[in-house]
């Protein structure tokens, strides 16, 4: 056996296929780290976070002098709401035909989104995108009409997301139109193990 110092100079040096073991070398695979799908009209806006030795802030909406959020002009915040994700909880999917969506999930909490485009005339029909939100970074998430949404909170601490709407809810005749929870497979909602 070679001394140790040889060893760990060997581990230095760089390997081929060739000089990993037949059990391991069958299963091997390489993350994907190319440019996900993109859904038309979806946007992720950046927030700032400001960080102290006392805590942050994070601005979450501005508004211009009509009301509008300014990174979104055509965006009139009708209503806000707060929506608290328990551990383990699933909220998909669903769309609406005028509302559109402004998400905020506060960078000290994470939970999974899930989008998929169901307007049939969009050049990114179907394309559908799976992400984080919070988890450490301030970000709105703008979410258009006809873009079928959902959210999950899959660990095990509660979750909190302020969004925002272009519209008020009218319980009598709501704009919410719901798909199955597993409309893009029954494993969409579980962490990715690997």
């Amino acid at each position: 056996m070679p001394p140790a110092r040889e060893i760990s100079i060997m581990t230095l040096k760089s390997l081929t296929k060739d000089a990993i073991g037949k059990d391991f070398v069958s299963d091997l695979s390489v993350q994907d780290y190319g440019k996900k799908p993109n859904i038309d009209g979806v946007k992720i806006i950046p927030l700032n976070l400001f960080v102290d030795d006392g805590g942050a802030m994070a601005e979450i909406v501005r508004l211009d002098e009509n009301g509008n959020v300014q990174a979104l002009p055509e965006f009139k915040v009708r209503q806000s709401n707060l929506s608290l994700l328990m551990p383990g909880t699933i909220k998909a999917f669903h769309l609406h035909y005028n509302q559109e969506d402004l998400w905020v999930v506060m960078p000290y909490d994470r939970v999974l989104v899930g989008l998929v485009d169901a307007r049939k005339t969009s050049a990114t029909y179907q394309n559908s995108m799976r992400f984080v939100l919070g988890a450490g970074r301030a970000q709105a998430l703008y979410i258009p009409r006809g873009v079928a949404h959902g959210v999950a909170n899959v660990w095990l601490q509660p979750a909190n997301m302020i969004y925002m709407v272009n519209q008020h809810f009218d319980p009598e005749n709501p704009d919410e139109h719901r798909l199955p929870w597993d409309t893009l497979g029954d494993d969409f909602w579980e962490i990715k193990k690997g």
